[in-house]
């Protein structure tokens, strides 16, 4: 028996033996077939379509992700820095430490960007800095800041490409951000992601310490060796210096931490102009523990702003009348959020700047203006 559709292609050919004869609802069945797989088919296609509506706009984002990287990376560097201060002995067996950098131009001069844990053991003879041509050249000068672990190379070379800085304190959660560098070595590599937190400030890092802390988290992916290279926004700046990672292995697991590029450029300006930081002196002692129960008791909603233990004699907090018990909740239009927080914005405050200071005394606001002296001058602090 031949069994044919409505356009006469052929379906079935063959024996229907004890199936018995067909039905009428049995012959539109199988007639439907072939409309039921051009329904597939058209479905199908739909989908092909719009899929690759969605690959179009995504490779249109991928594209600005490559032009990041192709105006970044001319200005990013590797650095291999040899152990060669008398008495330090290499960790581990190590002769040499290797991280990244970025080229950066200030008045004209090119100067290098890094950690300062990269090359803290090594003189200029012993810093290698290869360019992205290819090319190795040493620095002329070396400043560096053991309180944020930044450190500044002078660099003289032809042809050398600065990168673009930007504003970190316009970022937000959620921000996506590439980082170059050079993880185990490998040199110029990227990895993309997201800002994932924001002042994080109780990060043990290095024998060293790093006492200034505000760095920015982020889920692109941060190795050894990539230290000291840059973290850029989607418009091609440096908006962070890659710095450290939290890992049980050593390891990426999701979990950087970048120096917010404004923090680095205050730093590495005073280096360039000075040789040295001078940082702004306040003169208070201030509440760690200061939490939730605290907070209530205050008035807060939440713990927020930094609650005063102390006041050093003479300082610009006693002028000012800064009270002990007083929470300061506001320095210089930025508000408090930890006691740390208020410690990192008044070591990055001009040396005598005054400055407008909101604070929370006995449930009420008080506001008062400060000018702030410089820390040196004031030892005890």
């Amino acid at each position: 028996m031949r069994i044919v559709s409505r356009s006469g292609a052929l379906l079935l050919a063959g024996c229907l033996g004890g199936f018995g004869a067909l039905t009428v609802g049995d012959e539109l069945a199988i007639s439907n077939v072939p409309a039921q797989r051009y329904a597939v088919v058209a479905e199908r296609e739909r989908l092909y379509a719009e899929l690759a509506e969605d690959v179009a706009e995504l490779e249109q984002r991928g594209s600005i992700v490559k032009r990041v990287v192709k105006l970044s990376t001319p200005a990013v560097v590797h650095i291999e820095a040899r152990r060669d201060i008398e008495g330090v002995r290499p960790a581990r067996g190590d002769a040499e430490e290797a991280g990244s950098g970025v080229i950066i131009e200030r008045n004209g001069r090119r100067f290098v960007l890094t950690n300062r844990h990269v090359i803290k053991y090594s003189t200029l003879n012993g810093i290698n800095i290869k360019l992205s041509d290819g090319r190795i050249v040493h620095p002329k000068q070396i400043w560096s800041d053991p309180g944020t672990d930044v450190a500044i190379m002078s660099l003289v070379a032809e042809g050398i490409v600065p990168a673009r800085i930007g504003d970190s304190t316009k970022l937000e959660i959620g921000d996506f951000v590439l980082a170059v560098g050079s993880p185990f070595g490998l040199s110029h590599s990227v990895t993309y992601g997201i800002i994932s937190a924001k002042g994080r400030r109780d990060l043990r890092l290095g024998d060293d310490g790093v006492q200034y802390q505000d760095f920015l988290q982020t889920d692109a992916a941060i190795n050894p060796g990539n230290s000291g290279g840059p973290l850029l926004n989607l418009r091609g700046e440096v908006i962070g210096l890659n710095t450290a990672i939290a890992s049980a292995t050593g390891a990426n697991e999701g979990i950087g931490f970048a120096i917010p590029i404004n923090m680095v450029m205050v730093i590495a300006d005073q280096l360039i102009e000075r040789g040295t930081v001078v940082r702004a002196f306040l003169g208070v002692r201030l509440d760690s523990s200061f939490g939730p129960a605290e907070a209530e008791q205050l008035g807060l909603a939440r713990p927020e702003g930094a609650r005063v233990t102390g006041i050093t004699r003479n300082s610009p907090a006693e002028q000012a009348r800064i009270q002990v018990g007083d929470v300061i909740l506001e320095f210089d239009g930025n508000r408090i959020e930890d006691d740390m927080h208020l410690i990192n914005l008044v070591s990055l405050t001009p040396v005598h700047k005054e400055v407008d200071v909101r604070l929370l005394r006995e449930g009420r606001p008080v506001g008062l203006r400060v000018r702030v002296a410089n820390k040196a001058q004031n030892p005890t602090e």
